[in-house]
């Protein structure tokens, strides 16, 4: 992932810092020494870092920091702040028009994602009540118009095009279309080249002036480092564009261009592409990501991704189930059918603060499969009442989900503990009234892999 090699030298950074009672000049001066050099093998800006560390160094060297009763925390503090303020300090949103439609300039490197992500931002803004229109613009690479019908059919956006026509004909064509059809946002898929030049550019001028974009979204691969920050001052420089969709911050980026393409350009990041599934792009909140690479967590970004899989249904039938102290493995299994949907168990995890510091221990992916096999190997009448289950039964069920009885065993126990905290947290007829409220789950440390 992104940052994780940052976030490690970071927090051994500020582990050494805490191991103080007071801090001296020295000390900080030290720290700040690892600082640079941490984000430096981040392949962040060397101007950028330099400028970085003094602010960090001089506010750190505060009378008032030195002297507080927890120096060290103070130093986080400030670093934090910087660091959300070198990456644009608040969530920008999309640029959309007060006339419909709006329109939406997807451009970039050929290889960045742009196709990819044009669909990701369409399906993104259709769950937020849009009606987009994706517009094939891309004439040139084989296979392009393609796929972005493909992905508009995997997203269930429509797709216009008109085959290897003038890009600019087909851009307001699209638009005519729009209008015609209600789509009040319009995002244009326009086409990369391997590298920047004067061809490619005059194109996209262009369709901007054909067009007058909203929004002009440039997608830059997380993956290209200091690369992608010199690729955004050439395309704001002939475009002007409106923000940046950093595209498979999911990878092994060491992630320098979050930290440096927008404290080069003055351009917001507004996205970024965090897997290849078509619902894996999200909004881009510098405070968040900063608090995720100093290893404080990320609760909102947690709390909004339980929020997206929560089925109100289902939680209100086991509200009902819990003031009756009822709790089945039926409903053991859709909290982790739920917990599933919100993304890898190490994702959720990075957002919880504290699990950071446990180097080396990730959630085990494989027990929660395990463990969905094995419920799912039960008959209902199973799952409603465990107590049944005899030797025989527990045979069957290890036999049937590739398991085996100890494993079955395992899950009983953790099903159990469960199940006297979801009493105890109703004990007395004092229910709580807002339970789990994400579907109602006691508590993540409760299930497998954790």
């Amino acid at each position: 992932m992104a940052f994780e090699s940052l976030s490690e030298k970071l927090e051994t950074t500020f582990r050494k810092l805490k191991g103080k009672g007071r801090l001296t000049e020295m000390d900080i001066n030290e720290a700040m020494r690892d600082v640079r050099l941490a984000l430096l093998e981040a392949d962040v800006n060397f101007k950028l870092v330099k400028d970085f560390v003094n602010r960090i160094s001089e506010k750190s060297k505060n009378k008032e920091v030195l002297e507080s009763l927890s120096p060290a925390q103070m130093v986080i503090k400030i670093v934090n702040d910087e660091l959300t303020a070198l990456m644009g300090s608040e969530n920008k949103k999309l640029n959309l028009s007060s006339k419909s439609p709006s329109v939406v300039m997807m451009v970039g490197l050929q290889g960045a994602g742009k196709t990819t992500n044009a669909a990701k931002l369409a399906l993104n803004q259709k769950k937020l009540g849009k009606r987009p229109l994706l517009v094939a613009c891309d004439v040139y690479r084989p296979a392009a118009i393609d796929q972005l019908i493909k992905l508009g059919k995997d997203t269930d956006v429509p797709v216009f095009e008109q085959g290897k026509g003038n890009p600019v004909q087909i851009a307001e064509a699209g638009i005519a279309h729009a209008k015609k059809f209600g789509n009040d946002l319009v995002i244009i898929d326009t086409a990369g080249r391997l590298h920047i030049d004067e061809e490619l550019m005059q194109e996209l001028i262009s369709i901007k002036e054909a067009v007058k974009p909203s929004e002009i979204m440039l997608v830059v691969d997380a993956m290209t480092g200091q690369d992608a920050v010199n690729v955004a001052q050439s395309f704001d420089e002939k475009l002007d564009i409106t923000g940046l969709l950093l595209s498979k911050l999911d990878g092994d980026a060491r992630g320098g261009a979050a930290l440096s393409v927008t404290a080069m350009t003055g351009k917001p990041i507004k996205f970024t592409g965090t897997g290849e599934k078509m619902d894996k792009l999200e909004p881009f909140y510098p405070d968040r990501m900063a608090s995720r690479i100093l290893g404080m967590g990320d609760v909102l970004s947690l709390i909004e991704k339980a929020e997206k899989s929560f089925d109100e249904k289902k939680a209100t039938e086991l509200a009902e189930k819990l003031k009756k102290n009822k709790f089945t493995l039926a409903d053991y299994y859709d909290q982790l059918v739920q917990i599933k949907s919100m993304g890898s168990l190490e994702d959720i995890a990075a957002m919880i603060p504290g699990m950071s510091g446990l180097k080396g221990v990730k959630p085990d992916e494989d027990i929660m499969k395990k463990t969905e096999a094995m419920i799912l190997s039960m008959t209902p009448k199973e799952r409603e009442n465990p107590n049944i289950l005899g030797s025989s039964r527990k045979k069957r069920i290890a036999a049937g989900s590739g398991t085996n009885v100890s494993d079955l065993n395992r899950l009983l126990k953790q099903y159990e503990m469960m199940n006297k905290m979801v009493k105890s947290m109703t004990a007395g007829g004092k229910k709580r009234k807002k339970l789990g409220k994400m579907g109602g789950f006691p508590g993540i440390s409760g299930f497998p892999g954790f």
